[in-house]
């Protein structure tokens, strides 16, 4: 065998092992099929987008530059809030997703003082991970449903080993907005909602509104719920488990017109699930309405200062045919 072949084979090897994790930290159930709950045929009317036929974007086509100068008209005070955790071997993640940094000096071995007449010196990086460790955004050809993702794109005719073909991250435009932070700690009156409670549009509604703030077409909508607390302490929890977006709550978000829905959670959605099906929330959002899903979010500052709505910028790093991306989410007010 060749080392071409053996080198493929243990990337497939880890891939299943990815697999398989995903979908022990979902309950270990079945995978989602095309069938309704009856065993018919499902209704596949979503692998249309309203956006037309050649669109690879989904929900970022609602901000428009009139949403952008609303937003601009949040800022007040100035202040800016970083949501970005740090990327580091040590925050937890998926098996089999794992992040290194390797610092290098190329071709300076044996150089004494340094290179030239000035004696200059450098160091260059390297990294070495997934794009779904860290804070990330998951794009629209991260999940779908039966081998059929976004706008009908089937996985066999786009997804290749070298980068998507259709649906990469470097499609996504820089988007600035409204943001809206839903505090679920407030609403459930604890520092740290309890796995396993999901938010569905009762309680979305209802904490929105004790908040006074509204939620509105083109926004990007983030929950606090205090789960990141546990990295740290308890890391294996903090993936196993969370509280999160239910699938009412999803369809519900969806129908307002959101672009991006996103938590303080490694996955969003609540696990353990309302159902046995493998991460629901995800196919809805990404595959079915084209919206976007943030995970491991710092929304603690935002939550601290009562920030209830602001203006946001995501702005992914353009990697051709990219997933996922690791970036750093900006909120100013």
């Amino acid at each position: 065998m060749s080392n071409k072949r053996t080198r493929m084979s243990g990337f497939a090897r880890t891939a299943a092992a990815g697999v398989l994790a995903l979908a022990a930290a979902a309950l270990g159930a079945g995978v989602a099929t095309a069938h309704d709950e009856k065993g018919g045929a499902a209704d596949m009317s979503w692998t249309k987008s309203k956006y037309g036929p050649d669109d690879e974007v989904g929900a970022a086509n609602l901000v428009t530059p009139e949403l952008v100068a609303k937003a601009a008209g949040l800022v007040k005070t100035g202040k800016v809030y970083n949501l970005a955790m740090e990327s580091n071997p040590s925050l937890p993640a998926y098996e089999p997703r794992k992040f290194e940094i390797m610092v290098v000096q190329p071709a300076q071995g044996g150089v004494a003082g340094g290179f030239g007449p000035n004696k200059a010196t450098y160091n260059d990086d390297m990294v070495v991970g997934w794009n779904g460790a860290g804070t990330h955004i998951d794009g629209l050809g991260h999940l779908g449903v039966d081998n059929v993702y976004y706008n009908g794109h089937k996985g066999h005719e786009f997804a290749d080993i070298k980068g998507l073909k259709k649906l990469g991250l470097e499609k996504f435009p820089p988007l600035v907005t409204r943001g809206v932070l839903i505090d679920m700690t407030r609403y459930f009156n604890t520092p740290m909602v309890k796995e396993g409670t999901p938010f569905n549009r009762k309680e979305i509604e209802e904490a929105a509104k004790a908040q006074g703030v509204e939620i509105r077409k083109g926004d990007v909508v983030l929950f606090h719920t205090g789960w990141a607390d546990l990295i740290g302490k308890d890391n294996k929890k903090y993936i196993q488990v969370q509280p999160g977006l239910g699938m009412d709550g999803a369809k519900y978000l969806a129908d307002l017109g959101v672009v991006a829905i996103g938590s303080d959670t490694a996955a969003l959605e609540v696990l353990p699930g309302e159902t046995r099906d493998l991460f629901p929330v995800h196919q809805e959002l990404l595959a079915r309405q084209g919206v976007y899903i943030l995970e491991n979010v710092v929304t603690k500052d935002l939550a601290k200062d009562n920030a209830n709505e602001f203006m946001v910028v995501l702005a992914p790093p353009r990697i051709t045919g990219s997933v996922q991306a690791i970036f750093t989410p900006v909120a100013v007010r």
